[in-house]
């Protein structure tokens, strides 16, 4: 059977989202194709900028995953969440609640609060949330359609920092886990499949990268390569040596 990506009873065959903030303009379109992916994150401020409207430079069939970039409350991100629908964007929205400057951790608290208000209003929330079980599942019960916990402080390319507390919502809650913000390597991508996580989204990685279009194509493979092998499943591992070959049968003089 082919591995589908579902979202909210949506199949992607990609399982890795793009973020489109720190991108040149002229660069989203190929780093779109060579990451393979089939959903773009993009911020309501970058529809209409004065850079150029973002949604030119999106190729065809590629879905929108706008958010709520520059809400400090639960009410900002709702304002936002029915700007980008009314400019088009359509209704799945990555809540971002962010009121810390200093360290950009979003606010769990507000986060559910609007998760739930948007549920109601019809549109398919994805919240940006740190990783905590409590919160997660508060926010499932608000109604939201994946969790998105951040992996390092957004932007930092620190790798896993949160390891362990991933694997905790990937073990509990049965929604899907999408890992986000803080991912700087395509290894640590891998790794983040490997947990189980469904899908990875990555942004300043690539867009820093000394060259985009490999970078996005070394996501591409290292996502589907750390699926892959969540799904064979990974060997055991033992806390002394086992010999690959047996110990017998050996030349004698």
């Amino acid at each position: 059977m082919e591995d589908k990506f579902v979202l909210a009873g949506r199949e992607f065959s990609s399982r890795f989202i793009l973020g489109s903030g720190k991108f040149d303009l002229d660069l989203i379109n190929a780093a779109v194709e060579h990451a393979g992916a089939e959903i773009i994150t993009l911020a309501l401020r970058r529809v209409n900028s004065f850079n150029g409207n973002i949604l030119d430079h999106i190729p065809q069939g590629i879905t929108l995953l706008p958010n709520t970039s520059g809400a400090r409350n639960a009410e900002e991100a709702v304002k936002i969440a029915r700007l980008a629908r009314a400019a088009g964007c359509g209704e799945f929205i990555k809540i971002e609640v962010i009121h810390d400057s200093k360290y950009l951790l979003p606010d769990n608290y507000e986060t559910a609060k609007a998760c739930e208000m948007l549920a109601n209003e019809g549109f398919i929330p994805l919240p940006y949330m740190y990783p905590d079980l409590y919160a997660a599942r508060d926010m499932v019960n608000a109604g939201a359609a994946a969790i998105m916990p951040l992996a390092a402080p957004i932007g930092s390319n620190q790798g896993l920092a949160t390891k362990q507390f991933i694997r905790i919502l990937i073990e509990e809650i049965d929604l899907p886990i999408i890992v986000d913000a803080g991912i700087g390597k395509p290894s640590q991508a891998c790794e983040a499949m490997e947990m189980g996580a469904a899908a990875v989204m990555a942004n300043t990685a690539i867009a820093t990268a000394g060259n985009i279009v490999d970078m996005a194509k070394a996501f591409k493979h290292a996502i589907i390569a750390g699926r892959t092998a969540y799904l064979a499943g990974t060997g055991r591992v033992l806390d002394r040596a086992s010999a690959s070959s047996p110990l017998t049968g050996f030349i004698q003089d």
